[in-house]
């Protein structure tokens, strides 16, 4: 019977993260999950799941977590890093301290914990180190500067490090996302329409804060990346990227196959019809409410 992985996974507090330490857990593997909301993990304790509470901006905790590990377990299998959030608005309207603290928190964060395993992988010969990305790491829309630019900095990090950790037995795979149905897109809506709601920017910022208030209808559930992260974790020869999720696989044919200018047609295009698709059902909800009051 094959020996259960030791497993550190950050942001398991909701969504993506949560759902993955359960599978994972589920499988026989003892999992670690991580994350600033430590009261939100109550329901990983009870199924098993070890709880850390970790803020990837506090170097103190990464620290502290990963000596429990040692510690508990003197090894560690496997690191799914997948905390992250999303900052949207115009660059010219973003405060750059909250550009700096997307960094932080999207691609330094990511980057220190994963200094702090390589040397236990290193010393083992062998490990797994799994990098949530986004298909926004791939392409672009307007108004998410900061963000996808945190998003195409992990790929070309994490390519650069596949290559590096590569003669120590350790690979490093990416997961790419598409639309998910998590907190993120409520977040990056409310931030994008704080931020340029009132600006020049107003028009976009209405239009892409339509496309994603969308998100909660058509977009897949968490649990279709948690099954690419299984995968990921299980499979003998991991891929370099594993993309799941509403729209994952139409925009990055896209982005191969288009060039910049007609994919900034094609993007302009996906993001109106959003926009009107969300006003005509907004006219809709308005029309029932009527007809209700009327009977």
């Amino acid at each position: 019977m094959a020996k259960p992985r030791v497993i550190l996974i950050t942001g398991a507090s909701s969504g993506i993260g949560k759902a993955t330490a359960l599978k994972l857990q589920a499988q026989g593997n003892i999992v670690y999950g991580a994350a600033r909301r430590i009261e939100k993990m109550t329901d990983l304790a009870a199924a098993g799941v070890h709880v850390l509470k970790i803020d990837v901006t506090d170097e103190k905790t990464l620290i502290a977590a990963v000596e429990t590990i040692q510690a508990e377990q003197q090894r560690l299998d496997v690191l799914i890093n997948n905390a992250g959030y999303g900052s949207y608005g115009a660059l010219e309207d973003v405060p750059l301290a909250e550009g700096e603290y997307q960094f932080k928190v999207n691609v330094f964060g990511v980057m220190r914990l994963t200094q702090l395993v390589l040397p236990i992988m290193r010393a083992q010969h062998r490990g797994r180190i799994i990098n949530v990305s986004s298909i926004g790491g791939k392409i672009y829309q307007p108004l998410s500067a900061w963000y996808m630019g945190t998003k195409h900095a992990i790929e070309g990090m994490s390519d650069a490090l596949r290559m590096e950790v590569a003669p120590f037995g350790i690979d490093v795979s990416i997961i790419e996302p598409g639309g998910i149905k998590t907190e993120w897109a409520g977040i990056a809506e409310k931030k994008l329409l704080a931020v340029s709601g009132e600006t020049p920017y107003h028009e976009q910022a209405v239009k892409v804060g339509a496309m994603l208030s969308l998100f909660d209808q058509f977009a897949s559930n968490p649990g279709v990346i948690a099954k690419l992260m299984v995968r990921a974790v299980n499979d003998v020869k991991p891929k370099t990227r594993y993309h799941a999720g509403m729209g994952a696989g139409l925009s990055l044919t896209g982005r191969k196959w288009l060039s910049d200018r007609q994919f900034d047609w094609a993007m302009t295009k996906a993001i109106d019809g959003a926009a009107t698709l969300s006003r005509l059902e907004h006219h809709g909800q308005r029309a029932g409410k009527r007809h209700y009051r009327h009977n």
